[in-house]
């Protein structure tokens, strides 16, 4: 059985987005998050058009390497431009959507999720064939979270302070431990690879 797991682009204190993000604006202002995709000379295996430096290259083609379904939150949905025509954040991998309000009608490898995160986790698990299932979003993260979906976390820490915009964690009703398997220095970031403690 596959992992459940968020592996996001975060803000040393602790964005996930700029300011104003939202379709057609992205991140917002918080473009720079993304800045190591680029910063490098080594082809990305997964990503098309990702240029990484190496040590990232490794990191990161081995993490989408293991993903066989995606769920991703409205906001982040929406913040994306819905993935294109039925696309989905990942080349290979179909995608969940998990939002409560109505969404306009999904195609290709996109289907929309209404009951809450251990549904949208059950349906991508069925889809992803043994691979493991990626989480995109705050709220969402933090939702299963909450309902113990979630095996590990992989911070992408990038040296800048942004200021404001969409957290990477919400209110959380209890700590939750980590232990810490594997930490990458990179030009432009640190991937920072933590197991959830149960």
């Amino acid at each position: 059985m596959g992992k459940v797991f968020s592996a996001l682009a975060v803000s040393v204190d602790g964005y996930i987005t700029g300011r104003d993000p939202g379709p057609g604006r992205g991140l917002g202002d918080g473009g720079a998050l993304f800045d190591w995709y680029f910063n490098g000379d080594v082809p990305s295996r997964v990503f098309d058009g990702f240029r990484l430096s190496e040590p990232s290259a490794r990191f990161f083609d081995a993490v989408a390497g293991r993903v066989g379904a995606c769920i991703a939150g409205r906001h982040t949905y929406e913040d994306s431009d819905r993935f294109g025509d039925g696309g989905s954040p990942h080349p290979a991998a179909p995608l969940f959507v998990l939002s409560h309000r109505p969404a306009p009608q999904m195609t290709g490898r996109q289907r929309l999720i209404t009951t809450g995160p251990a549904d949208a986790v059950a349906a991508a698990r069925d889809a992803a064939e043994g691979k493991d299932i990626a989480l995109m979003g705050g709220v969402l993260v933090t939702e299963a979270l909450k309902a113990g979906l979630v095996d590990e976390l992989i911070l992408h820490q990038v040296p800048v302070l942004l200021g404001a915009g969409r957290p990477y964690f919400h209110s959380l009703p209890e700590h939750v431990r980590l232990r810490l398997l594997e930490a990458v220095p990179a030009p432009g970031v640190t991937h920072l690879h933590y197991e959830v403690v149960r």
